[in-house]
């Protein structure tokens, strides 16, 4: 039988606070920083769960999709157009970041879906565009990946320079244009770890944003990769260069006790490269 998955997305509406009621204003902010505010904000969050199991021959489907409709619906129920903080009793006691929020409801929808030929496999979590906590019980029951997205804007020529004028055209084309070409670069930096119990958090987000401006953003957004970094005076910036170079870059400064799981570099809406170390 084959074994296939199927990935399915949602969306609720929702405000959350990082503060504990029942603590001072100090140890609210000794915690949280500036994330510490008692009347909290809101987002448009996105979920997407992934369903893997066997084909079912006679159906052609792996699994009902209205079955795991149901079930993400009832398990995003408690949350929607809620203040997670003051009105979700769970929240009450574990901080509502994103990444207790996948815990959440991995939990949630795992009770509510019940089906002997599949199981969830994945569960996504976007706070923001830019910043998504996912679980993936193919690698770990408790460890939270949370990914970070920027991007930058910079330029470069695709020239080796062990390989002489006519075989750099050869292979580059026009990308081994003398006055190079430029890209709006995106970047995801995923860190995995398991959630602090006292912040819900894996890594504190602004040291991590500390680390992505010094090591990636101040050293290639506005610049010229072959003439402007010492990354690639003797190396020719091809994307997966660029990959590789982020990754040493930031594989021994995440902040502890979270660690580096993966660099992903998008080049283009049709060109992505991705390193996990291995």
């Amino acid at each position: 039988m084959a074994q296939l998955a199927l990935r399915r997305k949602a969306m609720f509406s929702a405000a959350h606070a990082y503060w504990f009621p029942d603590r001072s204003d100090e140890e609210n902010r000794a915690l949280f920083g500036k994330w510490a505010s008692k009347w909290g904000h809101g987002h448009n969050y996105d979920v997407e769960v992934t369903v893997i199991g066997e084909l079912d021959e006679s159906s052609g489907m792996v699994v009902n999709i209205t079955d795991v409709d149901r079930a993400l619906k009832r398990a995003l129920k408690p949350l929607r157009d809620k203040h997670l903080t003051y009105e979700v009793p769970h929240f009450a006691t574990h901080p509502p970041t994103t990444e207790n929020i996948a815990l959440f409801l991995a939990d949630a929808f795992s009770r509510e879906f019940v089906d002997p030929a599949a199981r969830l496999s994945k569960i996504t979590v976007w706070e923001t565009p830019t910043l998504s906590a996912t679980l993936d019980f193919q690698e770990s029951d408790t460890m939270v990946a949370l990914t970070r997205s920027i991007d930058f804007a910079a330029a470069h020529r695709l020239h080796a320079p062990g390989l002489s004028e006519s075989e750099n055209l050869a292979i580059f084309g026009k990308c081994n244009n003398p006055k190079g070409h430029g890209h709006n670069y995106g970047v995801e930096i995923t860190v995995i770890g398991e959630p602090d119990l006292a912040t819900g958090m894996i890594v504190d987000l602004l040291a991590l944003d500390a680390v992505l401006e010094r090591e990636i953003m101040a050293r290639y957004d506005h610049k010229h990769l072959n003439d402007d970094t010492e990354d690639f005076r003797a190396a020719n910036p091809t994307s997966e260069n660029l990959t590789l170079a982020i990754w040493r870059h930031l594989v021994n400064k995440i902040p502890a006790p979270a660690r580096l799981q993966k660099v992903v570099v998008r080049e283009t809406d049709r060109n992505f490269f991705e390193y996990t170390g291995l």
